[in-house]
Formats: C-alpha cells, structure tokens, sequence
C-alpha cells in the first residue's frame, strides 16, 4: 500500500468512519468494498479519462464485490477552484455518458470551502481530505442505505457540530495535513 493510500485510509478511518461524518460509509468499509484508486494524472483531462474508468469498473462489477471507489488525485487540481471546475466537468458528463442516476460524485479536498463560508470556518473540515479526492457512490446503493438511516436530512448540519466541537489538539491529529 502507498503512502498515498495510507494516509487516505487513516483519513477514512480516522475522521469520516471516526466521527461518523458519513453512517452509510463504515459498513463497505469493513467489508472492504471501497476501492481506493491513486490517480498519476497531472492534467484534468487524465484525472476525468480515470474517473470515468472507475465508473466503467463499477459497471461491471457488482456491489456485493465493489461499493463504491475514491479518486485520489495527488499530482493535480491541488488547487481548489481547477478542482471544482474538473468536478462541474465531471458532473456534467455523468448525462452524457449516460451515468446520470446511477453515480453520484462526492468532492473532498485539502481546501475544501462550502458555498457561502469563509475559508477558515471550521464547517469545512467535513469535507477536507489529505488529497483531491472525487467519490464515485451508486445511486442504489444510497438509496437503499438511506432507508436504514432515521434523520438523514439532518447530517450536515450534525456535522459541523461534531467537527466544532473538536478541541484544537484534536483538530491537528485528525488533520495532520492542514497544519504544515
């Protein structure tokens, strides 16, 4: 396992599992259905000819087998606006190729910042991984993880309590990263 590798699954082990930021995530987890995928792309037009390879993968392979599949992308759109705008590429392609309603693409990035919020405002930290990270999730399968789940809707919003209420030595242990 890369280096790369192992400090997205202590990121998905540690904070998105830990503080349970995601309940539906930690079960393909374990079952070790998440296929974590380190992008040599250097350009977007690589990183998205990769996504859309693991969209590919997932079609012929069944769940039971493969979840879902996290891009990392260590080597490009380290800056957030490339990033976002390869995203919105990404996202609009899902119709074209015919994905729409069977994938839906979750962003993670070192500085991640919401619509709305301040760079420094802790809300952030929900989303802030290691790497660029693109998350290819089944529709299915959410659908059917959301039936098991009561408050859903509330999530985001437990979220940000969760990483607010975070002390500051507790924030540099779970984001080594973002204090360098």
């Amino acid at each position: 396992m890369s280096a790369v590798e192992k400090d997205v699954l202590l990121w998905l082990n540690s904070v998105v599992i830990g503080l349970n930021l995601c309940p539906f995530s930690g079960k393909p987890t374990r079952e070790n259905r998440v296929r974590l995928v380190v992008s040599d792309a250097s350009t977007e037009e690589d990183v998205l000819a990769d996504l859309f390879l693991e969209m590919e993968l997932l079609d012929k392979t069944p769940v039971s087998e493969l979840e879902t599949t996290l891009l990392i992308i260590p080597k490009a759109l380290t800056d957030f606006f490339d990033y976002n705008h390869c995203l919105a590429w990404a996202q609009s392609q899902l119709k074209r190729r015919g994905w729409l309603g069977i994938y839906q693409l979750a962003s993670f990035h070192p500085d991640y910042c919401f619509a709305g919020a301040e760079p420094e405002d802790v809300e952030n930290l929900t989303n802030r991984s290691p790497y660029p990270i693109i998350h290819i999730i089944r529709e299915a399968s959410l659908e059917k993880a959301l039936g098991f789940f009561e408050g859903v809707e509330e999530i985001p919003e437990r979220n940000k309590e969760t990483v607010a209420a975070l002390s500051e030595a507790q924030k540099q242990q779970l984001f080594p990263y973002l204090f360098k």
